[in-house]
């Protein structure tokens, strides 16, 4: 796209080389180590540096122009630099529009589908997924996990990809005939302009608990910044409205979506039974008298909740409701209530929940399904919010048998200290309601402690890192798999040998 085309749309000034009106950008960063030839390199305010002053290993690079804010002009990379500057008060709001202009808008011309709220978004992902590919569409999906495009997996950074990142993954996506992108919709996405310049088929709010009180002020601003999907953005909007903060998003043309009858919500389930393995049964209501019986190899009765979610998804994207049914029923969602197989005679299971009301959720649906004891293994991470440490501990403590505290990611921190307060909300709550606690700082031999304490009828819970194939010690990322240790542990117990 011509330079002056993008200034002119994002109301910006052209400062610098005088020659910019022939200049054409063909992609955008904003990290100058990924730039390539052509591109507009966008240099933001940080909180450690500005990135302008990696203007001139950008423009090495190739790049054609930079984008930056009047401060990012002063620097000296930029005072002399023989490139056309684009200088605009709020680079990093624009920076999504810019972005998505320089790609052709490309998800105008898909289906994207964004699902944003504190838990969930990761498991409605992959059963919305899952059911469009029982409908024979071809799709993307964008989430915590991984990114795919037509089924080809890519590693994922973050929930939501930065802004250009984002735009070049739709642009190729349209490029590999993707219909449908499922995607998870972060707060720091929203609140950061990540998905500025995205255009939703369907925006969807799953529900909100504590979490990310480490950058939003408190539970107000984090809920605002969740309804951003929802300010028009997404041409469907769909809620579920079992909680106040579901509620409060409610709007005329709002699809509805309830565990609780009661709501009048037009999506809700009856008849929902499990089995000691944890699969579930239901019947699904929708719309137009549709009630489809259907099964979820996923416990507890949220996950029920996730897949009603995904069924009004999938229905405003025109899948059938026997291809609904059928996308549940066959659903796999990685390091979320993943069970872990090894022939032993105990229910063992990897979750990724890391904030209190994801735990005590988990922990009640399994317990439901168990006949002896609950052993839960689980940390903290470093460097997030602080204030979810002891109310983690008190969760699990009251739902388990015994309680192993262990390291998460201790990132920067101390992971003793990390783990005290952890320990300091487990043993508030008192041996009459609490479970035996342990602390066993080496997550590996936490997990092996944990299953060599099961017997036959116990579940072995090991939550907080799910998927994660690394744990952040000290700003050094070493290889570590929740899923891989436990069934190395779970082979050596079945053996009867010890490690």
């Amino acid at each position: 796209m011509p330079l002056t085309t993008l200034v002119a749309r994002a109301d910006g000034r052209l400062i610098g080389d005088a020659a910019a009106a022939g200049t054409t950008v063909t992609g955008a960063t904003l990290r100058a180590q990924d730039v390539r030839q052509g591109d507009l390199f966008a240099a933001l305010p940080g909180a450690r540096a500005h990135g302008a002053d990696f203007a001139q290993e950008a423009l090495a690079a190739g790049a054609a122009a930079v984008l930056t804010d009047p401060d990012g002009v002063e620097r000296p990379s930029l005072l002399d630099a023989d490139v056309p500057i684009l200088v605009h008060p709020d680079p990093r709001g624009v920076l999504g529009e810019v972005a998505a202009w320089i790609y052709g808008e490309p998800s105008l011309h898909l289906a994207v589908l964004g699902i944003t709220g504190t838990s969930g978004k990761t498991t409605t992902a992959y059963l919305v997924e899952s059911g469009l590919a029982e409908a024979g569409k071809t799709t993307g999906l964008v989430g915590t996990v991984e990114t795919r495009i037509a089924g080809e997996r890519l590693a994922s950074a973050f929930t939501t990809p930065e802004a250009p990142d984002l735009q070049a993954l739709f642009a190729v996506m349209l490029e590999q005939g993707v219909t449908h992108v499922p995607m998870e919709v972060s707060s720091h996405a929203l609140s950061l302009g990540r998905v500025n310049g995205t255009r939703f088929s369907v925006g969807a709010f799953t529900n909100l608990s504590q979490d990310h009180l480490d950058f939003h002020r408190d539970m107000a601003e984090y809920f605002a910044t969740k309804s951003i999907l929802f300010d028009g953005r997404s041409t469907t909007e769909v809620v579920i409205i079992d909680s106040a903060w579901g509620q409060a998003l409610l709007a005329p043309h709002t699809i509805t979506v309830a565990l609780d009858e009661g709501t009048g919500a037009e999506w809700t389930a009856s008849d929902i039974t499990s089995t000691p393995t944890g699969e579930q049964a239901f019947v699904l209501r929708g719309p137009g008298d549709v009630a489809i019986s259907t099964k979820l190899p996923l416990p507890g009765e949220f996950n029920v909740a996730n897949a009603l979610l995904a069924a009004a998804i999938l229905d405003a994207c025109g899948v059938e409701p026997a291809q609904i049914a059928a996308g549940l029923a066959s659903v796999r969602v990685p390091g979320r209530m993943e069970r872990v197989n090894q022939g032993q005679e105990f229910t063992a299971v990897v979750d990724y929940a890391h904030k209190p009301a994801a735990v005590a959720l988990a922990l009640d649906a399994l317990r439901a399904q168990t006949t002896g004891k609950v052993i839960t293994v689980l940390g903290c991470g470093g460097d997030r919010d602080t204030g979810k440490r002891p109310l983690m501990g008190e969760a699990a403590v009251r739902r388990s048998d015994v309680l192993i505290v262990t390291d998460d990611n201790p990132r920067s921190e101390d992971a003793a200290a990390i783990r005290a307060s952890m320990l300091a909300g487990a043993r508030a709550v008192g041996a009459v309601h609490g479970g035996e606690v342990l602390e066993i700082a080496d997550r590996g031999e936490a997990i092996r402690h944990a299953v060599s304490l099961a017997v036959p009828g116990d579940t072995v819970f090991i939550a907080g890192k799910g998927h994660e194939t690394g744990q952040d010690v000290g700003g050094v990322k070493h290889p570590f798999s929740d899923r891989d240790e436990l069934a190395a542990a779970l082979r050596i117990h079945v053996e009867g040998g010890t490690r």
